[in-house]
């Protein structure tokens, strides 16, 4: 079966041909390692890695003989198990806003639930969150991630069909990285506050000194709840996540990506107060949020993240990522600078992009406003030559080595070269 007919077939099937997450067009039939396969045979060094979950790589034998032992036991069964309590009680032990924990199956799940947290334990409605920040598919989540239409703040854009008036009357939208707006925004409407919803890392851009302090500071001042979304960030950037590394520490973080070692699971932690509105014995029936799944705390998807989690508490292992992370960083830059190109490397070591402006990236807008022609000729000619990534990202990952950096130096330089050969 070839790529052609896969793609046939999709479109009958599928809406737009695809599953709604990566270029419908690539069709990957298998990933060992640093690569993946298409269906037709292409084979791709793998900068996308699942959208983050395969921080290991493709196949990794120690996750594989961990989840081979429990599919002997068990693949799924709407209860408590072992795996489970134990996953539970290592990321509680990493991560510093975590007493309870609570599982998902998916970021966006969890991110839903957050904000939902929040609402039950201060009694409040408004969700602030950021323009550009990313929180899944839920309707408040779906309130100015990528508004094609640039509005005045703090006014919502809903980015997606069937969402109802009411849910823009709950939210309001602050630019990312700026302080005095949000200082501004929480002292009109502090008192109607739940949270602040906020990825440490928003997409690609980094909190500038003292931001995600501030949000911390206004959140305390306030009976405002902060919720860092580290689906993306969470045992990253560092094993206790970008609170860790940032030194910051939220009280909700949702978790995803990493703790399922490519199985489907993700969670929400917090303190034992807030965590007990899911505990009706605890607050009552007028406090209890209500919260179920069947593949929740999936016993195959726990010990996968198990496993992934103790070979990254293996010494040297996020030195070896970042490491790894700002090489590529270094090569991206190198190669645009020497034919000339304008742009920035916006990012962390373990999760970053080029975007080509001459200006500083702070907020969406910045990202937004930069030359998109440049990023779509820069990405397709990466492909071309063999580097999988996603429009917008790269993840640096443990299975690259000093064969893939060279290849990809080699793509990066093709690509540079012909982004400088367009025409003006």
């Amino acid at each position: 079966m070839n790529d052609l007919s896969l793609h046939e077939r999709a479109q009958h099937v599928l809406p737009a041909g695809g599953f709604g997450n990566f270029d419908p067009s690539i069709m990957i039939a298998s990933g060992d390692g640093a690569y993946v396969e298409a269906a037709d045979g292409t084979r791709y060094i793998d900068y996308l890695i699942g959208s983050g979950p395969m921080i290991l790589g493709h196949g990794h034998p120690e996750v594989l003989d961990a989840v081979h032992s429990q599919l002997d036991k068990g693949m799924t069964f709407f209860a408590n198990n072992p795996a489970g309590i134990a996953l539970a009680e290592e990321i509680i032990s990493a991560v510093p806003s975590a007493e309870q924990l609570r599982y998902v199956s998916s970021g966006g799940e969890a991110d839903m639930y957050a904000m939902r947290l929040a609402r039950a334990y201060t009694g409040r409605d408004k969700i602030l969150k950021f323009e550009g920040g990313y929180h899944g598919m839920s309707a408040e989540a779906q309130m100015s991630l990528a508004p094609a239409q640039l509005v005045n703040f703090p006014a919502p854009v809903p980015d997606s069909a069937g969402i109802p008036q009411t849910v823009s009357d709950e939210m309001l939208i602050a630019p990312f990285n700026d302080e005095a707006f949000v200082e501004s925004l929480v002292a009109e409407y502090a008192d109607e506050i739940a949270c602040i919803i906020v990825e440490p890392l928003q997409r690609l851009i980094p909190p500038a000194p003292g931001f995600l302090a501030c949000l911390r500071k206004l959140c305390d001042k306030h009976g405002i709840l902060l919720v860092f979304d580290e689906v993306v960030t969470g045992f990253r950037f560092d094993y206790g996540g970008a609170q860790t590394l940032y030194g910051v520490t939220p009280d909700i973080t949702t978790l995803g990506k990493i703790i399922g070692g490519g199985f489907p699971l993700a969670a929400l932690v917090a303190s034992s107060d807030i965590m007990a509105h899911f505990d009706k014995a605890k607050v009552g029936a007028e406090g209890f949020l209500m919260q179920l799944g069947t593949l929740s705390g999936n016993p195959v998807a726990s010990v996968a993240g198990l496993k992934t989690l103790e070979i990254l508490r293996r010494p040297g292992t996020y030195e070896t990522l970042r490491s790894t992370g700002q090489r590529l960083m270094d090569m991206m830059h190198e190669n645009l600078r020497d034919v000339g190109i304008p742009h920035q490397i916006v990012g962390d070591p373990t999760l970053f992009d080029v975007v080509f402006t001459e200006h500083d990236v702070r907020n969406y807008r910045d990202v937004k406003s930069s030359n998109a022609a440049q990023t779509a000729i820069f990405n397709k000619v990466l492909r071309e030559n063999g580097i999988l990534k996603s429009p917008g990202k790269l993840y640096a990952h443990l299975a690259i080595t000093e064969t893939e950096l060279d290849m990809t130096n080699a793509a990066a330089a093709r690509a540079a070269k012909a982004v400088a050969e367009m025409p003006n």
